[in-house]
């Protein structure tokens, strides 16, 4: 049975969390309103304290203190909370033929042609050199002016739609109109207008400053310290006559994470530490300070051990981490019977079918692979049909069609169990992505079955 409650709260996650700090911030809400404190501010910890763990308001952990030894393992559940986007860069701001453009760089596994002719929302933060940070959302308000990347009109584009999908539109084309200097006519033009004809050029860059100025006190320079990320405009909504879908930008891996949140709020630890880890840059190989692939789980775990245990150990950590078990909370890719081609059918996820264990990730040949022990996958199954949680087992693609990589690999090297466990998605790493009420249910099911074992 669907979760209305939970489904309406996943939808307003995912309209006000299209950005990793905007995550961050309703995780941290969230948390703190069940009682988890920042680790920063306890001094000690014991049984049934909850305490969580900020890194660069980028990536955050929540942990839920049980009565065993923390040498003997947690129960973790692990998502990302990047989701792939266009990126402002450093200096983005600039005009052409009377258009004001800002340039992007895209984030993450896009299809570029997706990305045009759609309306785009403007979401991230300015830091300035006085040690003050602006807070920027245009774009979600119906008052709001939204972006947009042109195209080409089909009376046009005989030679673009002659090439390969991967060329239609290329990376340097992804830049979003933000503004029109409209030219006076030549007639109202005075001399001394046409004396200052050189002036006039870049007269709607300066236009657009001043409306930043006015509004956000932003100068130019200031972009060269800001994360500025362009994403789809609009809020989550459901799909179909029925009712039965979610439509909605960055459900990959928002949809894994707020159900791992919401269980890890909704679950009270009792023999295990439990925890609810949510990272950064996932997208682009879980790389940078807040990426999977970093020592920011060491660390943290690390100041863990610190205020659990009577004396620090670096070999306590280590066993910590080493007798983990842990759900990589990341989506697999949904059976399209429109491409069935692309599947096979019997070891594919579909809409509706329950949370999905994929035993390997990777590709072709299981590269970049991380796989379960049968084991553990067997004490899982066991714990799911306890729980009356529906699953299915998939691969993302036929063998030598492609596949993909999650944050798994990243938790294996510390020696832990570590299965991924997901809601299926139809239209992966589009502007708007597909996913079912049933699914986010069973996913959020699962996760709380898993936080008992």
């Amino acid at each position: 049975m669907i979760n209305e409650t939970l489904v309406e709260e996943y939808k307003e996650f995912l309209s006000l969390g299209k950005t990793e700090r905007e995550c961050v911030n309703q995780i941290v809400l969230a948390a703190e309103k069940a009682g988890y404190k920042n680790i920063e501010k306890v001094k000690k910890l014991k049984k049934g304290d909850k305490v969580y763990i900020v890194k660069m308001n980028k990536a955050v952990a929540l942990f839920n203190i049980g009565s065993d030894s923390i040498e003997n393992g947690m129960n973790i559940l692990g998502a990302h909370i990047d989701s792939p986007r266009l990126d402002a860069k450093q200096n983005p701001l600039y005009e052409k033929e009377n258009i004001t453009y800002l340039n992007t760089h895209y984030y993450g596994g896009i299809k570029k042609y997706q990305w045009t002719a759609l309306p785009l929302a403007i979401h991230g933060v300015v830091c300035k050199t006085d040690g003050t940070s602006v807070n920027v959302v245009i774009g979600e308000e119906e008052s709001d002016p939204v972006f947009c990347i042109s195209d080409i009109l089909p009376h046009l584009a005989q030679e673009q739609m002659a090439g390969k999908a991967a060329d239609i539109i290329k990376g340097e084309d992804l830049d979003i109109i933000i503004g029109l200097n409209v030219p006076a006519l030549k007639s109202d033009k005075t001399e001394k207008d046409k004396k200052e004809k050189k002036e006039e050029k870049q007269a709607g860059k300066k236009i657009i400053l001043k409306l930043l100025k006015e509004k956000y006190g932003i100068e130019e320079s200031d972009f060269q310290s800001a994360e500025l990320e362009i994403v789809p405009a609009g809020k989550a909504r459901d799909l179909g006559l029925d009712r039965a879908l979610i439509l909605s930008y960055g459900q990959d891996d928002r949809s894994c994470a707020f159900t791992s949140l919401k269980a890890m709020l909704d679950v009270p630890a009792k023999k295990r530490t439990t925890c609810c880890l949510c990272v950064d840059k996932e997208e682009i190989g879980s790389v940078g300070a807040t990426g999977m692939a970093s020592f920011l789980f060491d660390n943290m775990v690390s100041e863990l051990v610190d205020k659990v245990e009577k004396s620090y150990s670096e070999l306590t950590v280590k066993r910590a981490l080493a007798n983990s078990n842990m759900l990589s909370s990341d989506v697999n890719s949904a059976y399209d019977p429109i491409n069935a081609g692309l599947y096979d059918k019997d070891n594919a996820s579909t809409l509706g079918g329950g949370v999905v264990f994929n035993k390997y990730t990777g590709s072709r040949g299981k590269s970049g692979a991380s796989d379960a022990n049968p084991e553990f996958l067997a004490k899982l199954r066991g714990c799911m049909d306890k729980a009356g949680v529906k699953y299915q087992m998939a691969e993302l693609g036929k063998v030598d069609q492609g596949g993909g990589g999650t944050i798994a690999y990243h938790a294996a090297r510390y020696g832990m169990n570590v299965l991924d466990a997901g809601v299926s998605v139809l239209s992966m790493h589009a502007p708007w992505e597909i996913t079912s009420k049933e699914d986010i249910t069973q996913a959020y099911e699962c996760y709380k079955a898993f936080l008992t074992i």
